[in-house]
């Protein structure tokens, strides 16, 4: 609703009549498109001139054989003038352009597979096209802005904010990486890292369980076992050996909980034999918090999907255990098309995030790797959910393929 404005108020009426401030029509956004315009000329006058030379002297000498090297060399000299050319762009028209993935030349296998990999890589020709066109575009713009300056200064920032848009629109169509190829290539090899350093990680976490746990207990079992021997062959008294022998009988059992457990850790086999169901089902039994496990599965899904879904939840459950105060959680588990859905829910204290600790910013990094997804909603005050979601992949191999995943 417009608010009236009486005859009365002479101050409010006042209000309303004021010009808003004035501003300077050339700020710094745009004396810095001045700028990249006004250097478009030599910037395209070198590219042009490299192109001309370079690839165009490569090209032509493709009759004999140095001619494919020297335009290979070429297109590898393209890719750095696109680098320059985007990061003017971003100093001055703020486009962010993500850099192009470089050219994997270390897993050819010799010099003419790399050879190929270069003459086909669709940046450096791409650049290429860039700095050819940009001539004739760049004495345009700098006859323009230049004359402009001092002749039509009055309209030079309405002209200078045209031209450098079509410089916008240039810079993103022929300099940005190759589309949804370089983007999923650059996750791939950002995911690669991920699962490499989760694989190293879990490596020094099994050597180290079972030097400072087992092993060690191993020793203490030997060193008991020879000692009860000692004394039998000196003569002691029975009590005492049979006292030194019940002592490495329990140091047994609980070396070989140990064990079970690391194994329980590595992979269950209650979920090699019986599904993702009964397995979530044990580690829920587990819980210091009373947990209800719901999974709505036909079909068990692969191997790898398994065990990331397995550890997951337990990963979830021991959290919940620790930290969340909860009085009851809940475990639900259900497929939607090529999906695989996971939701851990407590009501606990709440107040989990992901930039809280390693453990949930170390769950999200391992469903990333394998193109899953992981959202906690956590408010102060509880409720805590936590959704994780994988891909769902058919299991095609390995007993009970076919089984149902309730076990």
């Amino acid at each position: 609703m417009t608010a009236r404005i009486s005859a009365a108020d002479p101050a409010a009426a006042g209000a309303e009549d004021r010009l808003p401030p004035v501003r300077l029509a050339y700020d710094l956004p745009t004396w810095k498109e001045i700028t990249h315009l006004l250097a478009n000329l030599p910037v395209s006058l070198i590219g042009f001139v490299y192109v001309m030379s370079v690839l165009f002297t490569g090209a032509t000498m493709t009759l004999t054989v140095i001619g494919f090297p020297l335009l290979a060399a070429g297109l590898m000299g393209s890719r750095q003038l696109g680098r320059l050319e985007r990061a003017r762009a971003r100093a001055l028209l703020g486009v962010r352009i993500e850099e192009p993935s470089p050219l994997p030349l270390r897993r050819t296998k010799g010099l003419f597979d790399r050879l190929w990999l270069v003459l086909k890589d669709p940046v450096g020709w791409r650049t290429v096209l860039y700095d050819f066109i940009r001539m004739p575009w760049g004495v345009l713009t700098f006859s323009v802005t230049l004359v402009s300056l001092f002749v039509l200064w009055p309209v030079l920032p309405f002209l200078a904010r045209g031209m450098a848009n079509v410089d916008r629109a240039m810079v993103r169509a022929l300099l940005s990486p190759s589309d949804e190829l370089e983007r999923r290539i650059a996750e791939l090899e950002s995911d690669r890292g991920v699962v490499v350093d989760t694989a190293a990680a879990d490596l020094r976490r099994i050597e180290r369980d079972l030097h400072d746990g087992a092993q060690a207990r191993l020793v203490n079992l030997a060193m008991g076992l020879g000692l009860a021997k000692e004394k039998l062959l000196e003569g002691q008294s029975d009590e005492l050996v049979a006292a030194m022998v019940e002592e490495a009988h329990g140091e047994v059992k609980l070396a070989l909980q140990e064990l079970r457990d690391l194994a329980r850790g590595i992979h269950p086999a209650v979920l090699t034999d019986r599904g993702l169901d009964a397995a979530l089902s044990s580690v829920a039994s587990r819980c210091t918090v009373p947990v209800r496990v719901t999974a709505d599965l036909d079909a068990r899904p692969a191997a790898a999907i398994e065990g990331i879904a397995y550890f997951t939840v337990s990963e979830l459950l021991q959290n919940v255990s620790k930290h969340s105060g909860a009085r009851s959680a809940s475990v639900d588990v259900w497929r939607t098309e090529d999906r695989l859905l996971i939701q851990v829910w407590d009501d606990g204290r709440g107040g989990a995030r992901l930039d809280g600790g390693t453990g949930m910013r170390g769950l999200s990094e391992r469903l990333d790797a394998v193109d899953g997804l992981f959202v906690v909603d956590s408010p102060p005050g509880g409720p805590t959910t936590v959704t994780a979601e994988l891909p769902w992949r058919d299991r095609t191999d390995g007993p009970g393929a076919g089984a149902a995943g309730r076990g």
